[in-house]
């Protein structure tokens, strides 16, 4: 199995709870599944690029029959780890998706890792009557997400992943600890109370 984990909080598993809830899903794993290469992917410690001029520009240039060398270094910079995360999605079974939910979004530089793996004629297409089909097929995705609130795992973070990676053709799990911060005084039990869900949904993989 080869799992590719992407962490999205600028902290650790001691000051993130979605950070720590992702440490739990991966200890329960690695249990049952000790032979498993993971990529640990932490986007606050990595460069993830953003669909910018330099990116639509270089994607230009290459559709109009330029040679990649021939691009400015931002450009071939930018296009190549674009590249490189996509690959990188393809290559694993199994993607675990950990973050907090910010101002009713994910994190932007999650969205932008999004990008990086939803494209045309590599992930999706689009069909002769104009219709989207995903093309990821035989892929799971694990979001795990921390958030002060209740919602029940109907905002609008939650809803973005499992819609796109549904859209993409990913079966989706995903697994919510909320209302620490409404309810403060059980904030320790919900978190374990989620930590639980995230080991039993762990040995199911």
């Amino acid at each position: 199995m080869r799992v590719l984990v992407i962490r999205a909080h600028p902290l650790d598993s001691s000051k993130s709870r979605s950070m720590a809830m992702a440490d739990v899903f991966l200890e329960e794993l690695l249990s049952s599944h000790p032979d498993a290469s993971v990529d640990d992917v932490r986007l606050y410690e990595t460069a993830v690029p953003e669909i910018d001029l330099d990116m639509m520009t270089g994607w230009e240039r290459l559709a109009d029959g330029e040679h990649f060398s021939h691009l400015t270094g931002p450009q071939q910079n930018k296009l190549a780890l674009f590249d490189q995360y996509t690959k990188q999605f393809q290559a694993a079974d199994l993607v675990v998706i950990a973050n907090p939910l910010w101002n009713l979004s994910v994190p932007t530089r999650l969205k932008a890792w999004i990008d990086t793996i939803s494209r045309a004629g590599v992930t999706f297409r689009y069909t002769e009557d104009g219709a989207a089909e995903g093309l990821v097929k035989g892929k799971t995705v694990v979001h795990l997400q921390a958030s002060g609130g209740h919602f029940d795992q109907q905002d609008p973070a939650c809803l973005y992943i499992r819609g796109m990676f549904s859209f993409l053709g990913c079966e989706v799990h995903t697994v919510a600890a909320e209302g620490m911060d409404h309810e403060p005084d059980r904030a320790e039990q919900i978190l374990q109370e989620a930590h639980d869900r995230v080991r039993e949904l762990a040995r199911g993989l």
